[in-house]
């Protein structure tokens, strides 16, 4: 069975209780189940990741080119993953950037991604939908 990488990065293993005004109150097993029921018509299955350290991260894309493609929410690490940005940026499959929440509607130090230049595409401040909607992207870009 084909698997959809799912990665998570630090602070996001407590959705549902971290600032909910933000981040809404759907915990990370929420989004592993929404993802799946949006791939699992192709037959794919999701692997699903999250860690608070990005050297875990960057471990787990290079361990894993044979997933279809991705969908990554790097939390923080996106003003400043440069290890990660550039394990993403050698990672083979389609991938889709994901953050909950409208990073340009908050501070300052958020309105730069150096991880959304490498990837496929990228989904901003729709919640935990913006998941869903790179999960449907990814049909899209994939060929099986």
């Amino acid at each position: 069975m084909r698997e959809l990488l799912l990665l998570n990065g630090p602070n996001l293993g407590i959705l549902g209780r971290r600032e909910p005004e933000v981040y809404g109150t759907d915990t990370l097993t929420d989004i592993e189940d929404a993802v799946a029921e949006v791939v699992t018509g192709r037959g794919w299955k999701v692997r699903s990741h999250q860690y608070d350290s990005e050297g875990d991260l960057v471990r787990t894309i290079n361990e894993n080119p044979d997933t279809v493609g991705a969908v990554v929410n790097p939390g923080a690490l996106m003003m400043a993953g440069w290890s990660l940005r550039d394990a993403l940026a050698a990672y083979p499959r389609p991938w889709i950037e994901v953050h909950i929440s409208n990073v340009w509607a908050r501070e300052q130090f958020r309105h730069v991604s150096v991880i959304g230049p490498v990837a496929s595409g990228v989904i901003f401040g729709l919640g935990t939908l913006g998941y869903r909607l790179a999960a449907h992207a990814l049909l899209g870009l994939v060929a099986d």
